[in-house]
């Protein structure tokens, strides 16, 4: 697998879609659905709205044992606490070892409304955003580039 680092590419601009694993690049918006480019092989494909969701990881809150708080944020978490997940196969983990490790590695989260289902996609994608190097710079929300223009 080569290594992809596409330095236009924002956190903005990740989405997660239903049905489909992994994370993509939104390249850009139909009424009847939208062209994603997937970040592990950079194949673009059309995803119908009929048929799936697509959801902007920025638009993403975890539950916590206070406010819910954006998955930007627990990624941050992750990546102060990311020696935990050094000698860690989330393809291999059971329930039990996946929710030893998130409370490891985002310890605020609602251990009753967070499903192991969402922990494993979230150190899945923590992963591969980390490899294409894309948990350095903070999103940009879209009030403040308005305000800047």
């Amino acid at each position: 697998m080569q290594h992809i680092k596409n330095t236009r590419m924002k956190y903005n601009e990740l989405c997660a879609i239903s049905g489909l694993s992994g994370l993509f690049q939104l390249i850009s918006t139909k009424s009847d659905g939208a062209i994603v480019r997937n970040l592990d092989d950079q194949t673009t494909k059309f995803v119908a709205a009929r048929s799936h969701t697509v959801t902007p990881l920025d638009s993403i809150e975890v539950y916590t044992t206070g406010d819910n708080v954006r998955l930007w944020e627990v990624f941050q978490s992750f990546k102060q606490n990311e020696q935990a997940l050094e000698s860690f196969d989330v393809a291999k983990a059971d329930n039990k070892a996946l929710k030893a490790i998130f409370l490891k590695l985002f310890p605020d989260h609602d251990q009753h409304r967070v499903y192991t289902s969402d922990m494993k996609k979230m150190i899945k994608w923590f992963g591969i955003l980390k490899k294409l190097d894309l948990l350095n710079e903070e999103p940009v929300e879209e009030k403040e580039t308005e305000e800047q223009n």
